[in-house]
């Protein structure tokens, strides 16, 4: 008897496999889906990995945020320490109705813009200098302090120098 072998076939011996790949493809498909678990914990680690994502971006710009307080903080200290320079000893030390140094200014935290968010206040004092030589009548120290809000944090910075009565405003004019 003579069989004729379909594609489906394969000849083992002298018997006729007949195979089902209609059947056994389905099988496949059937396998190579992702089951319900598989779906629910993929979701789990993206949900995961995008919420350590945005806490990272958050911490960043809270560190960068900081960071141009802390600048704009400098530069506020720097600036009026180097208004120091300017003024001799008859303008620093001079009575106590002081008008070329204020006791007290403010800043704003964006110099140009018209809406300047929040604002440095400040405090200048001139004090003895606390040496025992025999030049510290003609030396005077001075604190410039800086404080600010950050958020609901209350933050400070500190800037201290020295001025003397034949120091460096005298060569400038």
């Amino acid at each position: 008897m003579v069989h004729r072998m379909l594609p489906s076939d394969h000849k083992l011996g002298s018997s006729v496999i007949r195979i089902d790949y209609k059947s056994r493809d389905v099988r496949r498909g059937a396998q190579s889906a992702f089951t319900l678990v598989e779906v629910i914990m993929a979701s789990c680690l993206a949900a995961i990995l995008f919420a350590a994502a945005m806490a990272g971006f958050s911490n960043a710009f809270s560190t960068l945020q900081l960071d141009r307080e802390n600048s704009r903080a400098t530069q506020i200290l720097l600036e009026k320490t180097e208004m120091l320079r300017l003024y001799n000893w008859d303008q620093i030390v001079g009575n106590d109705t002081n008008t070329f140094v204020p006791a007290s200014f403010s800043s704003p935290f964006y110099p140009d813009a018209r809406d300047g968010g929040f604002t440095y206040t400040g405090t200048v004092t001139i004090t003895n200098a606390p040496i025992s030589a025999t030049y510290s009548n003609d030396l005077r120290m001075v604190i410039i302090s800086l404080a600010w809000t950050s958020g609901t944090l209350a933050r400070s910075r500190t800037m201290t120098t020295y001025v003397s009565h034949y120091g460096l405003q005298n060569y400038i004019y």
